[in-house]
C-alpha cells in the first residue's frame, strides 16, 4: 500500500511548493515500466514511490468501468475491437501485456488481465487515483452513473479526481465527484497568457481548482486575415507569468503532463508544479524530496 500523505502534499500552498518536489504521478500506471493500466504496472509504480497513479477507464460491455487506453484491443492485447464489446469478466482474461516491451515481450502469458475500476481501488485503499475517461462510445451519463456507483461501492471519492480530454464526460459526472478544469478551457487559457501576455482567469474565482496539461505541447497558431486565415506552429509552455496568473485567486492546483526527463523534472519543480505525470517512475525513484 502507498501510506504517505498524499493529501496534506496536495493542498500545500503555492508559496510553500515554489522549491518543493512535484509529487510524482504514475503516467496510466507507469506505462515505461509495465504493461500500461494493469496491476502490475501499478504495483511497480507504488514500489518505486509514485505519490499517485494515473489510470484510464473505459465501460465494458456490462457497464462495468475497466482500465483500457486505446480504442481498439488490438493495440495493446491479445484481442480485437473495443472494449464495448466484451464484458468485464472477458476483458479480464485477455493479455494486456502481450504487445509490451518488444522484441522479447517479458509480460506475455503472466496473467495480466484488463482490471475492473472496482478491483484496483479495494486492492490499493491508501492510494489516491486520478481516472481519465476515455471511453469512445461510451454515453456521458452512462460512464458518470457507473464511475459514481463504484466510487462510493468503495468509498474512495475523497481520494480520486476524473479528468477527460472531452468535457461532456466532466459536465456529466454528479457534483461530489471531484474533477480537473476542461483541457480547452485551461490551453486556451495558457495560450492567452503566453502569446498574449493576457490573464483571462478571475482575479475573484478562489474556488479549488485543478488543471492539467503538458509542460509543452506544439499547437497550430491560427491567424484571421481579410482574405483567409494562416497557420504556424508554435510551443504552448508553461513558464512563470502562466504559472502566476493560474494561481492568482489561490486555490490552483497544476498538473504537469509530459515530464520525462530530468531537465523538465528541474524546470517543473522550478515553477512549483503540484505534481508532474511521468511514464516511468522508476526513473524518478531517487528523485529529492
Amino acid at each position: 500500500m502507498n501510506c504517505r500523505p498524499l493529501m496534506g502534499l496536495l493542498l500545500l500552498s503555492s508559496a510553500a511548493v515554489v522549491h518543493a518536489s512535484p509529487m510524482i504521478v504514475a503516467h496510466r500506471g507507469g506505462t515505461g515500466d509495465a504493461p500500461e493500466n494493469t496491476l502490475t504496472a501499478i504495483g511497480k509504480a507504488l514500489d518505486n514511490k509514485a505519490d499517485a497513479v494515473w489510470i484510464t477507464v473505459q465501460l465494458s460491455k456490462d457497464g462495468v468501468p475497466v482500465l483500457y487506453r486505446p480504442a481498439d484491443l488490438k493495440a495493446l492485447t491479445n484481442a480485437t475491437g473495443p472494449v464495448s464489446s466484451y464484458t468485464a469478466a472477458q476483458l479480464n482474461k485477455l493479455d494486456a501485456g502481450y504487445s509490451f516491451g518488444k522484441p522479447d515481450f517479458l509480460y506475455r502469458n503472466k496473467g495480466n488481465g484488463i482490471p475492473a475500476l472496482e478491483s484496483v481501488l479495494k486492492k490499493w485503499t491508501d492510494t489516491f487515483f486520478f481516472l481519465d475517461i476515455k471511453s469512445p462510445d461510451a454515453a456521458p451519463d452512462k460512464m458518470a452513473a457507473a464511475l459514481e456507483a463504484v466510487l462510493k461501492k468503495t468509498h474512495s471519492i475523497g481520494r480520486t479526481r476524473v479528468y477527460s480530454t472531452d468535457e461532456k464526460y466532466l459536465n456529466a459526472l454528479p457534483a461530489d465527484i471531484a474533477r480537473f478544469a476542461s483541457r480547452d478551457a485551461t490551453r486556451t487559457a495558457l495560450a492567452n497568457i503566453t502569446m498574449n501576455h493576457q490573464c483571462s482567469i478571475p482575479a475573484s474565482e478562489k474556488s479549488d481548482r485543478w488543471y492539467g496539461l503538458e509542460l509543452k505541447r506544439e499547437v497550430d497558431v491560427v491567424e484571421k486575415f481579410t482574405l483567409g486565415e494562416g497557420h504556424s506552429r508554435a510551443i504552448l509552455s508553461w513558464d512563470k507569468e502562466a504559472m502566476d496568473c493560474f494561481r492568482a485567486a489561490g486555490g490552483a492546483h497544476i498538473i504537469l503532463f509530459g515530464v520525462n526527463t530530468p531537465e523538465d523534472f528541474q524546470k517543473a519543480s522550478e515553477l512549483g508544479a503540484d505534481g508532474v505525470l511521468v511514464d516511468s517512475p522508476a526513473a524518478f525513484k531517487n528523485r529529492q524530496r
